[in-house]
């Protein structure tokens, strides 16, 4: 998709819409700002008490609006499961990656942005059917995973149908520095100051800032704005086609790391997985006939 936007010099916006918040690129100019002191580590996380513990029903007929053949597209055949359609695809390999590419897209693409950063070079994951492990759905309800970048690790966390993730919020990002703490979510953000003991006595780093709310701003629709924008102007999105494929990269390989049980390291110049050939299968599946796709990806060495 990069690729051909490149080429064809159309403008392609991905929806990862809290690009267009204020209180969003607010906190990231606060991240780059320097203030934080040295980032040793970015948390992500999504938490969701209304997701998930979905009970297994049998296979039924498409809705008679449904062209369902079309619907699968390239995924392999199945009989049709209202399970695996609206909504709920999310939680089947064959259409998405769980929770994972659900909300890690919007988590880590405010990470990608805070850091200026294009993909890790290593991944791993751990988790499970934990919470729920009889019900329908075929993606973890609980996943942890752990990205290497340069000078920096990333985390995520994950878990289905229940709701306190880190500082007890149900999703976020936490950029943390040697001198606080930056915490955001779609509510606000605000930064918490760290500590240090010097003869035995504790003392704060920094001055910490109040949170700051997001407000009534609709940020869905300045994002629909920025694109009708740059239709006319011809200028890149906030959320181009590149910014999307960038921080969808960590959210893939995440998965792979998931599912072989091993940690997977990644060519971030060359776009692949490095001496991991049942890796490498698992970036792009195999298009179910006559369905096809002309790539550039190479294959693993």
């Amino acid at each position: 998709m990069v690729d051909v936007a490149r080429r064809t010099n159309r403008v392609v916006q991905m929806g990862t819409h809290q690009r267009s918040a204020t209180h969003y690129a607010n906190a990231v100019e606060y991240v780059k700002s320097g203030a934080l002191g040295t980032i040793r580590v970015v948390k992500t996380w999504a938490y969701q008490d209304w997701m998930g513990n979905i009970p297994k029903v049998p296979d039924g007929e498409p809705p008679a609006s449904v062209d369902y053949d079309l619907w699968l597209g390239p995924a392999p055949k199945r009989p049709f499961n209202k399970n695996r359609f609206h909504f709920n695809f999310r939680w089947y390999y064959d259409y998405s990656g769980g929770l994972m590419t659900d909300w890690g897209a919007h988590m880590i693409d405010i990470a990608n942005w805070g850091m200026n950063v294009k993909a890790p070079r290593a991944a791993m994951s751990v988790g499970g059917k934990f919470g729920f492990p009889d019900d329908a759905e075929e993606t973890p309800d609980t996943q942890q995973a752990l990205w290497e970048f340069d000078g920096f690790s990333m985390i995520w966390e994950h878990a289905t149908a229940v709701g306190q993730g880190p500082y007890m919020r149900d999703h976020g990002v936490a950029f943390h520095g040697n001198n606080g703490v930056l915490v955001i979510d779609r509510g606000g953000w605000e930064v918490y100051p760290e500590t240090e003991t010097k003869d035995r006595r504790k003392r704060y780093r920094m001055a910490g800032e109040p949170r700051r709310t997001a407000g009534n701003e609709d940020y869905h629709l300045l994002h629909v704005k920025n694109f009708l924008d740059c239709l006319d102007s011809r200028q890149r999105p906030r959320s181009d086609v590149e910014i999307g494929h960038n921080s969808m990269i960590a959210c893939h390989l995440g998965n792979i790391a998931f599912r072989t049980g091993r940690r997977v390291q990644w060519d971030v110049a060359g776009e692949r997985v490095v001496n991991d050939a049942d890796q490498q299968k698992l970036v792009l599946k195999d298009y179910r006939a006559p369905w096809s796709l002309k790539t550039s990806v190479k294959s693993s060495a």
